[in-house]
């Protein structure tokens, strides 16, 4: 049976924000909200969780896990960035952006695309994201709580904890989320491709 954690969405209880982030480093799966829509999340590290979100997505191995960071100083130990992109996605930070590049040596190489060797990465502007993130100290690994053959995400707390009970260690829930994805843009190449639109505008990278 999954926790749940009932969060203010302006100013989010720090008792609660401590236990989700224990919850998290105890290997935990949750659901949380971010600026786009809810997410599945867990440690950096965790195999277990990273096998649960493909089992729970019915993922192939060829999916870009993202890796959701609080600020730009942590994104950057994670991928590799040159100027011309730094620039583009600074001006895009925080937001309803994925982006996919290359992955340095701190990513797990479980968490890679197995040809590319990229990885997503993203800063949500979301209040409770970001607390929950700044009292973890590190990022969260995700995915799109999207579930197979449906169109939609879920978009309240209580969904989810009512029909995901059973695979999911905790629910976070700041009240309704929103159901469109994050946008996606593809700079392991170099330039800009976008891959999806979704929350994000694409106008800058068109």
């Amino acid at each position: 049976m999954a926790k749940y954690f009932d969060v203010h969405p302006d100013n989010p209880q720090p008792r609660i924000l401590a236990q989700i982030a224990d919850s998290i480093r105890a290997d935990a799966l949750i659901a949380y909200p971010t600026d786009s829509c809810y997410a599945l999340g867990c440690r950096l590290g965790s195999r277990d969780g990273t096998e649960r979100i493909r089992a729970i997505r019915k993922l192939d191995d060829r999916h870009h896990f993202t890796l959701v960071c609080q600020d730009f100083a942590q994104l950057g130990q994670f991928v590799q960035i040159d100027k011309d992109v730094f620039r583009a996605i600074k001006a895009s930070t925080p937001g309803s952006y994925t982006f996919i590049l290359p992955a340095t040596r701190e990513v797990p190489r479980m968490l890679q695309h197995p040809k590319k060797k990229t990885v997503g990465v993203r800063i949500p502007a979301h209040g409770v994201t970001q607390a929950i993130l700044a009292e973890l100290g590190e990022p969260l690994l995700s995915s799109t709580l999207l579930l197979p053959d449906e169109d939609e995400p879920m978009t309240q707390g209580w969904e989810i904890k009512d029909r995901l009970d059973h695979v999911l260690d905790a629910v976070v829930d700041s009240g309704e989320c929103g159901t469109e994805p994050t946008t996606v843009i593809d700079f392991s190449g170099g330039e800009a491709e976008i891959i999806r639109h979704g929350a994000g505008d694409t106008s800058r990278f068109e």
